[in-house]
């Protein structure tokens, strides 16, 4: 099983090299790390370019918003899960990776905790779902976090990518499409994925 990770980042530095820290540290290494920058100019695209031996496609170039960026990287897709990792984030530890595998998931939606830290104390958020059956009623008043969630990368190819016209919602407009009129299985797995980054939008 190859996994793939997307991060994009823009003018993101300091949170970029967290996420690079926690990405090449992992002790599963059979996965494949695709960067898109949207055209840096705080040294990010200088940071990737340090660590480019570990990355295996980034470019750095305009582009029009968050959404666009990820459907970037979708296109360079080769792995059979997709996890997106945003410049800011980071995984948990550096066992993540080998934990998720080694549950041997086959569903087409697999996701777990996120974390953030709180008032000074690093605890999971409360605000995301945290079961295996998703309704639409579900969806409205809760979302899935995509820093903590496996996406089969055939998904893209069945349901299309992210809606670019939609500024922040996009992601749960492809829950909505995948798992309730798509019927797409999920299963929640109950350890934390990654640490939220509270600074993007």
């Amino acid at each position: 099983m190859r996994l793939s990770i997307i991060t994009i980042n823009y003018n993101n530095k300091q949170g970029l090299q967290k996420t690079i820290d926690s990405v090449i540290s992992q002790t599963f290494k059979d996965f494949e790390w695709i960067v898109i920058d949207g055209g840096s100019t705080d040294g990010s695209k200088e940071l990737i370019e340090k660590n480019q031996k570990n990355i295996t496609y980034w470019c750095s170039e305009p582009d029009n918003g968050i959404y666009h960026a990820m459907n970037k990287g979708i296109a360079r897709l080769r792995g059979s899960y997709v996890l997106f990792l945003n410049s800011g984030d980071w995984l948990i530890d550096d066992n993540v990776l080998k934990t998720v595998v080694e549950t041997n998931p086959m569903e087409d939606i697999v996701y777990g905790y996120v974390e953030r830290e709180i008032e000074g104390v690093q605890q999971r958020l409360k605000g995301f779902l945290h079961q295996d059956t998703i309704t639409m009623v579900d969806l409205y008043y809760r979302t899935i976090p995509h820093q903590g969630t496996f996406f089969k990368t055939n998904l893209f190819q069945r349901f299309g990518v992210y809606d670019e016209n939609l500024k922040i919602l996009a992601d749960r407009k492809f829950y909505v499409e995948s798992i309730i009129y798509g019927d797409a299985s999920v299963k929640f797995i109950p350890f934390s994925i990654s640490y939220f980054d509270a600074g993007g939008i």
